[in-house]
Parts: structure tokens; C-alpha cells; sequence
């Protein structure tokens, strides 16, 4: 199937990719939108403005049935005969990589295959159930719709796609269009100052009311926009960021060229639970998609820690306290939000548990604390900072004509302030940083975050 996608986006007639694409993605609509969506666009519609307590009353009872459901369905939780989640085990990746036929309850060709990328070691795979698709797309959709968006509505998407050639992109094809849907896709693969143009005027031309993508792609667009000072002339309701850390950058940049606010939610595409934002811009845990602990360093409860998930829409591959690979810290029991949601308070969302770098001095440095290190330093474009060993960081930077010799020794000041002295750190300023090849920008790449996180 691969090999005959990248025929027709090699070699076929811009209409032909285009009709292809909107064929395909309607296919892919009429599957989701099919059996229980509908049952759960009204569930999670029901629910939610109901009050705290309903609210863990019905997880509880989703739990306790998600959970009796993997007891006897899957091999391998087939041992624990009874008991509350604290009897399962922690759910490993390297687990789920090499037992999913023991893990999951159902084959590949009885369910929906979801492969997420590499940028955070090897590619992984689960198997939903229609049913849990379904559900998982009606919690999406009714979300979006409270944020202004309706199906149908013109819609410019930043994801992992390999869809263009620098060919296409010269000639200002640097998208493909799915107009059954009112979708243009563009490629973020080739976002760069050479290729501005051809993004700008795509954009330009297409005037979408929402934006749904990787934050950094967009922000790569948005940072040389606002250096030539152009901002969009058409409304941009909100933009949906997908599969990255939505930094404070984001949110000042892209709401800057765009005129946009940014609405987050964290899921995975193996299938975690849903983190939503809400009209008062605050992060809730949604607690009938699943239960979210928290632990520390020794596995134990806290207000921050590890994020370890347990998804009532994972029937296919059951997520029992899943190990994600995310950070979160809950905010206070006494806090509250004006939005009408009774839904729990996350504070922060820290991305992976890789994202960070560490220095014996001052600890683990996130990526807000080193994304602050831009502020006040005219002229930085990008940055990447790279982390092989315990005491030297690399720092890409790329800069335009702004960024001179004062600029740089201003960044690595407030680097070294969050670093301490003691860290080495090699400075690159580059033409241009490549992305992960999932299309992913990477701010930080650390390679021992397992040894010292």
C-alpha cells in the first residue's frame, strides 16, 4: 500500500493526488463516524457540566468494567484474577514493542492499526477497536466543535506526511488538497527561509479558518513572517496543536502572524486518556477517558511526576498503567476554573520525559526554562540544544541578520544561567536544523535522560 502511495505522489497529476487523498480521508471519516460515535458525541455532551462527584462515580464504574474486560480478554493480564488497578503491573514500552499479540485482545485485520513515530526511540504500534475509535474521535470532535469547529470547515494541517517534493515546493505546490473535506495538507518536511514563500502565499491563497499541526512547523512559518512583517489577513479562529509541548513561543508567535489562540489537548496515539484546554485556557484532565497517576522518583503518588495512564478507549491493546513517557504536575486540591468543567487541574504538561537537559549544578532543565532563554535576544529563528554526556551540551542556533555576536553571548548567558558554570557548551549557529524523520522539530535531543531523569 506504501509503495503505491509514493507512486501517485511521485508520478501522478496534482488532481489525481488530490482526489486520492480525498477519497481516502472520506473513507476514513465514514469508518470513524460510524457505529457508537454517535451514542458518544451525546455521552460526552451529557456529562460534561456534572458535578466532581458524579463525575469520579462514573470513571469508577468505567474503570472497574475496562478493567474486567482486560482481565479476561488479554493473555497477558490473564493472571490477575481480581483486584483494583493498584494489582497491575507498570506497563512498559519495551513491553509493549515486544508482547503486543499477548497484550492486545484483538489481530490486526479485526481491528484499527495506530503506528506512532520515532522520536522517542522506535516506532510503536497498537490496535484499537472500531468502537474505541469511534469514541475517541466523538470526545475530539465535541471538544474542537466547543472551540468554534465544524466538519467541513477549511482547515490547514501540519502533520508527519511526506507529500512534497523541493520540486513541488519551487513551484509553490507544497501542499495537497483533500477537497471533499475542505483540508489542505501541507508537508512539513520542507519548512525553511528558502521555502517561505511558497508556504505564505499557499496559506495566502487557501485562507483557512483553522490550523491543526505540529506547533514548530508552524511557528517555523510564523517567525519569518513576523521578521518581514506580515501578518495573515483573514481570520484564523484557533489553531489545534498535535504531538508537541506547546511552548509559550507557540502561543506569542503563531497568536501574533495569525491572530489565532492556540487550543491544546494531550492524547497519544497509542491511545492515553484525553488532557483538554478550556475556554479559560486552563488544562483539565478529562476523567472518562481514562485515570492518569502520577509518581515520583520512587513510584509513589505526587503532585509531579511521571505521567502513567490507564485508557478506557484501549480495549484492542489494553493500556493498564501505561508508562508514556510524560511529565505532569496536577495543580492544587483547592484549585478551581471558571469554565463550567468539574474536570481535574493539570498545571503543566512537560512533553516527553526525554525533553530536558540536566546539569549536576542545577538539576533537569525543562523545555519552558530553556525556551525562556530566547526572551530579550533579537534574532533567534530556531534553536536545537543536544545532550550526549553529563557535563557538555551542543546549542544550535539559526539566527538572522539580528542576531549578532552581542545577541549570541545574551543567549548563552541566560543558557549558562540555567546550566550553572561547571556545563561545557559548544555553540553552532547554522543555515538550518533538520527535523526528526517524522517531520517533528526537536528543541532538545538527549540521549541520556534514561541515566539521569
Amino acid at each position: 500500500m506504501s509503495r503505491i502511495k509514493d507512486a501517485v505522489l511521485r508520478y501522478a497529476p496534482y488532481w489525481i493526488q488530490d482526489a486520492a487523498i480525498g477519497w481516502y480521508n472520506s473513507r476514513l471519516y465514514r469508518q470513524r463516524h460510524a457505529g457508537r460515535y454517535g451514542e458518544m458525541r451525546a455521552y460526552f455532551s451529557e456529562w460534561e457540566l456534572s458535578a466532581a462527584a458524579e463525575l469520579a462515580a462514573e470513571s469508577s464504574k468505567r474503570l472497574e468494567e475496562f478493567l474486567a474486560y482486560v482481565r479476561e480478554r488479554s493473555p497477558w493480564y490473564s493472571k490477575i484474577s481480581a483486584g483494583g488497578l493498584s494489582e497491575f503491573p507498570l506497563l512498559e514500552k519495551v513491553s509493549l514493542l515486544q508482547e503486543l499479540p499477548r497484550i492486545s485482545t484483538i489481530t490486526e485485520q479485526e481491528g484499527v492499526v495506530s503506528l506512532t513515530g520515532g522520536t522517542t526511540g522506535a516506532s510503536m504500534k497498537v490496535i484499537y477497536t472500531h468502537e474505541d475509535m469511534q469514541e475517541r474521535f466523538a470526545l475530539l470532535d465535541h471538544f474542537r466543535e466547543s472551540h468554534g469547529y465544524r466538519l467541513g470547515e477549511k482547515v490547514a494541517w501540519f502533520s508527519g506526511k511526506s507529500l512534497a517534493t523541493q520540486r513541488d515546493v519551487d513551484r509553490g505546490r507544497c501542499y495537497r488538497d483533500d477537497r471533499r473535506n475542505s483540508i489542505r495538507f501541507f508537508s512539513t518536511f520542507l519548512i525553511n527561509r528558502r521555502n517561505f514563500d511558497s508556504y505564505w502565499d499557499a496559506l495566502q491563497a487557501f485562507r483557512p479558518r483553522f490550523i491543526v499541526g505540529f506547533p514548530s512547523s508552524v511557528l517555523d512559518i510564523a517567525m519569518v513572517a513576523r521578521e518581514r512583517g506580515l501578518v495573515a489577513d483573514w481570520k484564523v479562529e484557533a489553531m489545534f496543536p498535535t504531538a508537541e509541548t506547546v511552548l509559550p513561543v507557540h502561543r506569542e508567535v503563531i497568536g501574533e502572524v495569525f491572530g489565532c489562540r492556540l487550543v491544546d489537548q494531550y492524547a497519544s496515539s497509542e491511545g492515553a486518556p484525553f488532557i483538554l484546554e478550556c475556554a479559560k485556557g486552563r488544562l483539565h484532565i478529562h476523567p472518562l477517558t481514562g485515570v492518569f497517576e502520577v509518581l515520583d522518583g520512587n513510584g509513589d503518588a505526587a503532585r509531579e511526576g511521571e505521567m502513567v495512564v490507564t485508557s478506557f478507549t484501549t480495549h484492542g491493546t489494553p493500556l493498564v498503567r501505561y508508562r508514556v513517557g510524560d511529565r505532569l504536575r496536577l495543580a492544587a486540591h483547592d484549585d478551581t476554573c471558571g469554565c463550567g468543567w468539574n474536570f481535574p487541574l493539570v498545571d503543566w504538561i512537560d512533553g516527553r520525559t526525554s525533553d530536558f537537559v540536566y546539569s549536576h549544578e542545577t538539576g533537569r532543565i525543562n523545555l519552558g526554562n530553556l525556551s525562556n532563554c530566547t526572551k530579550d535576544v533579537d534574532g533567534i529563528l530556531s534553536f536545537q540544544v543536544v545532550q550526549d554526556v553529563e557535563d557538555e551540551i551542543t546549542v544550535r542556533v539559526v539566527g538572522d541578520r539580528r542576531f549578532d555576536t552581542n545577541q549570541a553571548d545574551r543567549f548563552l548567558a541566560a543558557l549558562r544561567q540555567r546550566t550553572g558554570q561547571g556545563m561545557r557548551i559548544r555553540f553552532e549557529q547554522v543555515d538550518e536544523i533538520p527535523r526528526e524523520a517524522s517531520g517533528k522539530f526537536r528543541f532538545v535531543k538527549n540521549s541520556i535522560a534514561s541515566r539521569v531523569g
